[in-house]
């Protein structure tokens, strides 16, 4: 389970964060900042940089993509990247921690998946934010994960466990 759930990057309470101590951002890129076939940054995507520099926080993008796409994406912005992540392996978001010269529990992970992003934050004892994908469109294999998390988070709404006030996720 996330600790916490939003729509959309721009509803994250960053001065929140910062009260509780958060220094770092690992952000996950397809389908969580961009479109997952959208090779840069929007306007608003680069403001909501800005704001997160103006704030203090330092900024790795974690993806499961390859070096190409997440370079492309990355080098115009200035953001320091780790491709090719395997997530949800532990290894690449606590490398993003040392990197940032940060501790887990100074950072957060936001994604769009639960078994990718919020399971690897999870495990690495960071705190997670998941977000409703920016997209409706994946490619074929996050297809697959949106079944699994589609059925996982089915299963938890009717136990009580998801309380979210917006569920798209288990339509």
């Amino acid at each position: 389970m996330p600790d916490q759930y939003v729509k959309s990057i721009y509803e994250i309470d960053f001065t929140s964060l910062k009260t509780k101590g958060i220094k770092a951002v690992i952000t996950d890129l397809d389908n969580t900042l961009v479109e997952w076939h959208r090779a840069e940054a929007t306007p608003e995507v680069q403001d909501w940089f800005k704001h997160l520099d103006e704030f203090g926080l330092k900024v790795t993008i974690v993806s499961n993509n390859n070096e190409k796409r997440v370079r492309a994406f990355c080098d115009p912005e200035k953001r320091v990247f780790i491709h090719s992540a395997k997530k949800p392996r532990r290894k690449a978001f606590r490398q993003a921690c040392e990197r940032m010269q940060v501790k887990p529990e100074e950072t957060v992970v936001i994604g769009d998946q639960i078994f990718t992003d919020v399971l690897g934050g999870n495990r690495a004892g960071i705190h997670t934010i998941l977000v409703v994908p920016v997209t409706q469109t994946d490619d074929w294999m996050t297809k697959a994960n949106r079944k699994m998390e589609r059925f996982v988070l089915r299963k938890l709404k009717k136990r009580g466990l998801v309380k979210w006030e917006d569920t798209k996720r288990d339509e």
